[in-house]
């Protein structure tokens, strides 16, 4: 989609501590849960960027975390802000997807590129069925600033606290599927996940 002004993220670099293992190499079906949602965005960006310290995705730009230290995912929407400003793209805004909730439904992604050419404000989160959704956002360039003052100053480190405290616009994504947000942290959730896929085929 070349006329939007919008970067495609997928933060892939969390501990998956409690699953036990780097959820970014798990199989649900014949895909990578990370492959799950790249096919998903791939052709909905000019750019898709994959924060990770893994470096085995093809046809992909990786980037590491701009400030070592596994800080969490606001320093991945950081490093993607940074790679923009340092590589000089036209992106105004970052789109950030998780690489483990592969059951999303695509039109969040319509509605990212929507609100980013409204001027109603600069950060963007999804809600359902009355959740919010804090990695599925849309986030301003021009946050990039208090973002890096508020993880390396004033030590924030949790996506929810921070929004809170900047404000966040919600976008509503009403769906009856209960599953639409599974996210798989631990083995039972990949569980679930299977007999999902396997109910959809």
């Amino acid at each position: 989609m070349n006329e939007n002004n919008v970067l495609g993220v997928v933060l892939a670099g969390g501990k998956s501590q409690r699953f036990g293992q780097d959820k970014v190499e798990v199989n649900l079906g014949n895909k990578t849960l990370i492959e799950h949602t790249l096919d998903k965005i791939k052709f909905k960006f000019e750019d898709v960027i994959i924060v990770s310290k893994k470096t085995n995705f093809k046809n992909y730009k990786i980037i590491n975390d701009c400030i070592e230290g596994q800080l969490g995912p606001l320093v991945g929407v950081l490093s993607a802000m940074k790679w923009i400003k340092k590589n000089n793209k036209p992106y105004e805004w970052v789109a950030t997807f998780p690489c483990d909730t592969p059951f999303f439904n695509t039109k969040i992604i319509d509605e990212f590129i929507k609100f980013s050419k409204t001027k109603d404000g600069l950060l963007y989160f999804v809600k359902s069925n009355k959740i919010r959704h804090n990695i599925f956002g849309l986030w301003s360039l021009k946050l990039i600033e208090i973002l890096e003052k508020d993880i390396i100053k004033n030590n924030y480190r949790k996506v929810e606290k921070w929004a809170d405290k900047i404000g966040v616009r919600i976008i509503n994504i009403e769906d009856n599927k209960k599953d639409l947000f599974l996210n798989i942290n631990t083995k039972d959730d990949l569980i679930a996940a299977e007999r999902i896929l396997k109910q959809n085929d």
